[in-house]
């Protein structure tokens, strides 16, 4: 696995991991890269410094091997759960999810949780005008072996 700084437009900075190099330009050539505060499909590797491997010295204990599989695991279930929450708790308003979401801001219908689809310029415009919109966590189809 490979952990990269990633920015968006924007510039919010947050990390991904990527089984390779490869893994990340496909996800990102394909749009399937989301910036966890605005949404924004546009994001790119940020300047990083490379972790360079350390020789033990004679005596030094060894380093403790990376948790980094069971992490990204336990993080990966923590998003599928949320996902799955909002999905059975949620009504599903498809691409009028901005629509709805002012209407129920502004009290022109009752209050409801809902999820669906918007644009990153509509979650934009929706948290300029005070709603509460967070985006959903994306989580990647199970892969067949």
């Amino acid at each position: 696995m490979i952990r990269y700084a990633l920015l968006c437009e924007h510039e919010h900075p947050f990390d991904g991991w990527f089984p390779s190099s490869a893994g990340f330009e496909a996800q990102a050539a394909s749009g399937d890269l989301v910036c966890p505060v605005c949404g924004s499909r546009e994001v790119r590797k940020a300047l990083m410094a490379p972790q360079l491997g350390r020789g033990t010295r004679k005596g030094a204990p060894a380093a403790a091997p990376a948790a980094l599989p069971d992490a990204a695991q336990k993080l990966g279930m923590m998003m599928l759960a949320l996902r799955k929450h909002v999905e059975e708790n949620c009504d599903y308003v498809g691409d009028r999810f901005a629509e709805e979401a002012r209407r129920i801001h502004y009290g022109e219908t009752d209050h409801r949780d809902i999820y669906g689809e918007t644009t990153p310029e509509e979650a934009r415009e929706l948290i300029e005008e005070g709603v509460e919109v967070a985006p959903l966590p994306i989580v990647p189809p199970a892969r067949a072996n």
